[in-house]
This record gives C-alpha cells, structure tokens and sequence, in this order.
C-alpha cells in the first residue's frame, strides 16, 4: 500500500464523505438494517450513528489498512459492537448465507474487482436477505456521462480507486439481485460526482 494511499487518502476520504449533503442519505438507507449486518467499506465508521437503536453487533470488512485509526473515534462513541475484519469485499471469509442484512455506502465505486464482489455479496446473503446500497455512478445525462468516461481514469489516481462511471443499477442486477426500492437522483454539485443510486435489494429466488 503507497503512502498516499495508507496516509493521505483516508484523510481526504473521511472529508468528502462528513459533508452534510449525504448525511440524510445515510439515514434514510440505515433504518432498514436489521438481524446480522455486514457493512461492506466501513472507512472511517461514518454509517455507525445512523444504525437504529436495535442494532448491537455488526461485522464489517475495510480494505484500506490507514482507514482503521480514523475509525477508532467513531467506533469508541458508539454503542455497537464493531467486528473489525481488514480485507477486500472480492473474498470474503464467512460462510455462505450468513447475513440478514449487507450495507454498501459510497463503497462500490472504488472495488477493484466489482462484480466479484457483488457475487460475493449475493452468496454470503441470506435467502430472504436484504443488499442496502447508497452509491454514486453513471448519470441519465449522456453528457454528463461523457465527463465521467474522461474524467474518472484521473479519479481513480487521486481518489484511491474511485470510479465516476459505474452502472450501478446495472451492476447490482447482474449479480443477480431484485430491487425492492430504488431510487436514482443527483444530490448537490458537481454532476459528474452527485449522481446518486440509493436502494433496497433482495435474493432473486428461482
């Protein structure tokens, strides 16, 4: 791991993301966590006071060894017993329909390996599980969409990965999900980076 990416990114990750702008969003995509909850891309534990009161325990897995620290803060003030696993979402290391509920937050954007991960979501998911996602991606706007295309191989070097161009919609689906709610809009400026898809997704059943 480069020293940007230990040291410098999580800092500016961790500012991004405490703007107000996404703070309702957070809200608004948690209350539905219920039963064992795996949070895919815990960073710096922003998602924490936003759980509902009911939530005791939940089990998160974080790439970015640098995020860890910047966490313990959040962790500390919080009432929710936070087990800690620092690996990436493409394998993740519990068995199979272990979880009731999988949080994804401004997370998908970065995953080297996207698609892997999803399946990996799906499978650790439980039958009757639910995938709560909150993203930016792709825009409705084909010019707006055409920034993003020129724009994100330069974000991915100054933001650790990130994407501005990723179909989440369609991502998700391919894995093989079903939306339960679904809802696509742009959430401040600029339009290249505040397009947002927030849902509710759920186990397609054969």
């Amino acid at each position: 791991m480069s020293i940007f990416s230990k040291y410098i990114s999580p800092r500016l990750m961790n500012m991004f993301m405490s703007v107000q702008v996404i703070t309702p969003y957070r809200a608004e995509l948690l209350q539905y966590a219920q039963g064992k909850i795996l949070e895919i891309g815990f960073g710096s534990g922003l998602n924490l006071p936003h759980y509902p009161a009911g939530v005791r325990e939940i089990d998160i897995v974080e790439i970015n060894e640098g995020m860890k620290n910047l966490a313990q803060k959040n962790i500390a003030q919080s009432t929710i017993q936070v087990n800690y696993h620092t690996l990436n979402a493409e394998l993740l290391p519990f068995p199979a329909a272990t979880f009731d509920t999988v949080v994804s937050a401004w997370t998908l954007c970065s995953i080297a390996e996207v698609s892997r991960a999803l399946a990996e979501i799906y499978r650790v998911l439980k039958p009757d599980g639910q995938f709560l996602f909150a993203e930016h991606g792709l825009s409705n706007e084909p010019q707006v969409q055409k920034w993003q295309h020129r724009l994100t191989p330069i974000q991915k070097i100054i933001a650790d990965g990130c994407h501005l161009d990723r179909n989440i919609e369609a991502l998700i689906a391919e894995a093989g999900f079903k939306f339960r709610k679904l809802r696509k809009e742009y959430a401040g400026s600029p339009k290249v980076a505040s397009y947002f898809y927030i849902g509710v997704a759920t186990k397609a059943i054969p």
